[in-house]
């Protein structure tokens, strides 16, 4: 038999003998200890069926069929090609039911489900598509570049490794395959041990050595998680029960799920219909639940239709959402994705959640974190809860903002209606001056209330509101909730947008592997005569357009595969948002409309680090050329205005606390409300000088040896050259160009290839440059955005 790497018998001890008849073409070297990576220890891993003697044949469990990697790949085949949802359902469901040919399934049925889902439980390997590529091509002695190459342009990483390895002379693929997922398990368990190139080489090859070219297929998606099946949680649990799904999504422990539903946890059926017993899934404290999600609301009457007698109202706090489990004195803290939260973000609250909630020993609570400015009580914006743009803010503090609670001292309240659930709250919760505080909300029964909510959200430059139905239960991973923020409404004529042109592309993964879909967009520097990138875009094209694009760039794109030395001349790129391709001519690429939620700085943009916050392509302008997009000094207005509507609001910390006995009560004095300067003095500066006024950006110019400091002007008139926003046009001044950092560091170095020097760019609100800037006449009553001058 053999044995994988790290067992005992792994390295340096005698390999017992193989039957006669099961010896291979290739002999298996044993190798010195003292010249391999050092073991990690393990169980050996045995073999179901190569060699040893007719006994421990004749000893072999009885589900070794059931459970072996041949029987588990015939399964993912036949899931991945079945269309329907319902059928993948079927067809898992039939194998826990009647096993290999008909005589029931007599195997793992935890381990079958933690295999379909690779993606639940992840183990961490620590090999991306480029380090298995290089792995495998060491391995089987081949070009690098070349199965790189493949791998690029298939997507699939997987299938490409297995292609070589089928025409592999170093190390063959097995003619049979042998493996067991007992023993697969066991392998990739091996694998998420190891970090170093030497250990990561030798458990793989053990593997592949005992591999046939469908298994190594396998057992690499296994790795990537990505069995490429195309069904979830969803679809894999209710081939169990129809109710293991909404339990999993409650507790989150796949094992637990499993063994409810499975042999003798089976669930009751009712006595008069034989149908299973309906469920109520429970929480399981310090394991995450997957939280309760909204969909988008376009219009009042939308939001009315779904909740005709009323809804909560919530600001839509612009933070990070946090689900915190308390049991006695310890606590876990999750983020929306799952993820334990980075303890520099929540690491203090355990000395103030006590203390808020006096008589709470064990609970989940649903809330957002933010930085809060402990002297104004503003609160600050998203991205400022990293761990070194929050050491900028000195008087500032994170806050935690409870909006639910699904479980409190033992009791499962995710079946109890909102308002309860919040009555609870009420009745608990103390709240603690900028460090735990109840979300701001409101009772809304009238149209017009929702409609001055909404208005009210939009002018304080808040994200948006999320409405919800006061008599709702909390159903993990259900968009039952809806949420209103002001790039959906009105079908998006209050969005940010601007139009944008093609610099680069990326190719994308899963299903758009091999395809050019994640998109590089920019605009050009007309004073420099260089083109700066501002966001990356991949939503919002169907495939059929995708797939178009294909053919329609091949000839306007030229391939460096992320290589910064490839970069031409005309383009300022920091290295991190170097693409696959670049566009062979900026000035023939196309112009797309860009819509985001709003224009943000992110230091890794080179268009004064102005970009926009979760951007989607909405329009193909073909009726524009690069002339005719946005260029740098408007796109440096578009993100002046779209912040000087956005005045800073404070935060009145001291509510009076108001009963939750009747839900049709008015309870927005339960909540912070946020008190707004009206007579605020001048509109905010859109570009934050650094604190300690150390030095701007650096960026590689590809033209130039020299530093040049280039500024915005405030004081001329040019709404103009803004699309699709109207304009206070008695604004006496508007603010200068983007925030910098406040702290002073620096920011991101950017790449281009021309120069060996670099370039300071800094903006400045005393010069004028207007004479940049070329004037558009707007037509003041028009949806769209202007046309280019002629």
């Amino acid at each position: 038999m053999y044995v994988f790497a790290g067992s005992p018998g792994g390295r340096g001890a005698p390999v017992p003998k193989k039957s006669p008849e099961k010896t291979p073409t290739r002999k298996v070297v044993n190798k010195d200890a003292s010249n391999q990576p050092n073991p990690v220890p393990a169980q050996p891993l045995e073999s179901s069926s190569r060699g040893g003697s007719s006994e421990s044949h004749a000893r072999r469990p009885k589900d070794d069929e059931c459970d072996s990697f041949r029987e588990f790949r015939k399964i993912c085949a036949k899931v991945a090609a079945e269309p329907s949802y319902t059928g993948k359902t079927a067809l898992i469901k039939s194998q826990f039911n009647e096993g290999v040919k008909g005589k029931g399934f007599q195997g793992d049925k935890c381990l079958w489900v933690k295999m379909l889902l690779p993606g639940v439980e992840k183990r961490i390997y620590n090999l991306k598509r480029r380090q298995l590529t290089k792995l495998f091509a060491n391995m089987f002695e081949c070009d690098f570049d070349a199965m790189l190459e493949e791998v690029e342009t298939t997507g699939d990483v997987a299938q490409s490794i297995g292609n070589y390895f089928e025409r592999s002379k170093r190390v063959l693929p097995s003619k049979k395959s042998e493996l067991t997922l007992r023993e697969v398990d066991k392998a990739l368990d091996e694998l998420a041990k190891v970090t170093k190139e030497d250990d990561q080489t030798f458990v793989l090859k053990n593997v592949a050595k005992r591999c046939t070219v469908n298994d190594l297929v396998i057992f690499i998606r296994l790795i990537v998680h990505d069995l490429r099946i195309t069904a979830g949680p969803k679809h894999i649990l209710e081939a169990i029960h129809p109710d293991a799904y909404a339990t999993f999504q409650a507790s989150r422990n796949l094992d637990e799920v499993v063994r409810k539903f499975s042999g003798s946890n089976k669930v009751k059926t009712d006595i008069l219909n034989g149908s299973p017993v309906k469920i109520n899934p429970a929480a399981s404290l310090m394991t995450p639940v997957i939280p309760m999600l909204a969909e988008a609301s376009k219009s009042v009457d939308h939001a009315f239709k779904r909740c005709p007698n009323g809804m909560f109202a919530e600001i839509k706090y612009d933070g990070e959402r946090v689900q915190v489990h308390k049991h006695g004195n310890d606590f876990k803290y999750f983020s929306r994705s799952l993820k334990p939260v980075l303890p520099h973000k929540v690491s203090h609250l355990k000395d103030f959640i006590p203390k808020a909630f006096p008589t709470g020993d064990d609970m989940i609570l649903d809330s957002e974190i933010l930085l809060v400015d402990t002297n104004t009580g503003k609160l600050l914006p998203f991205g400022t809860l990293g761990k070194h743009k929050k050491a900028a803010f000195e008087d500032a503090t994170v806050c935690i903002f409870v909006f639910d609670c699904i479980h409190f001292n033992g009791e499962n309240l995710m079946k109890k209606p909102l308002d309860e659930r919040k009555r609870i709250l009420q009745t608990h919760m103390t709240e603690i001056k900028n460090h735990v505080m109840f979300s701001e909300v409101k009772l809304i029964k009238a149209k017009e209330e929702l409609q001055g909510m909404i208005s009210r959200v939009i002018k304080e430059g808040l994200e948006g509101l999320v409405l919800k139905d006061p008599k709702g239960m909390y159903e993990p991973g259900k968009r039952h909730w809806m949420k209103m923020k002001k790039d959906y409404l009105a079908e998006g004529a209050m969005a940010d947008t601007a139009d944008l042109v093609v610099l680069g592309a990326w190719y994308g993964t899963g299903n758009k592997g091999g395809l050019m879909s994640v998109w590089l967009m920019g605009c050009h520097d007309e004073d420099l005569d260089v083109w700066k990138t501002v966001t990356k875009v991949h939503g919002g094209l169907d495939d059929k357009t995708l797939a178009k694009f294909q053919d329609h760039f091949k000839p306007l794109m030229t391939k460096i595969g992320k290589d910064a030395s490839k970069v031409p001349n005309w383009l300022q790129v920091s290295r991190t948002m170097v693409p696959d391709f670049i566009v062979k001519d900026p000035k023939k690429s196309p112009v797309w409309e860009i819509t985001g939620a709003e224009f943000t700085q992110h230091e890794v943009h080179t268009a004064d680090g102005i970009s926009i916050r979760f951007p989607r392509i909405t329009r193909l302008r073909d009726d524009k050329d690069f002339s005719a997009a946005t260029n740098l000094n408007e796109l440096r207005l578009l993100y002046t205005n779209s912040k000087t509507s956005e005045e800073p609001c404070e935060m009145d910390i001291d509510p009076p606390i108001v009963s939750f006995a009747d839900a049709g009560e008015e309870i927005s004095s339960l909540v912070t409300a946020r008190k707004r300067k009206s007579d605020s003095a001048g509109s905010p500066s859109s570009h934050k000088k650094n604190k300690n006024g150390t030095e701007s950006e650096e960026i590689f110019s590809p033209a130039s040896s020299s530093k040049m400091s280039i500024a915005t002007s405030s004081g001329e008139e040019i709404s103009s050259m803004v699309t699709a926003r109207k304009r206070k046009s008695d604004s006496a001044e508007s603010p200068s160009s983007p925030k910098k950092k406040k702290n002073g560091t620096e920011s991101e170095e950017i790449f281009s290839p021309a120069s060996s020097s670099k370039l300071s760019i800094s903006t400045s609100s005393g010069e004028e440059i207007s004479s940049m800037v070329t004037p558009r006449k707007r037509k003041s009553d028009s949806g769209e955005s202007p046309s280019s001058p002629k």
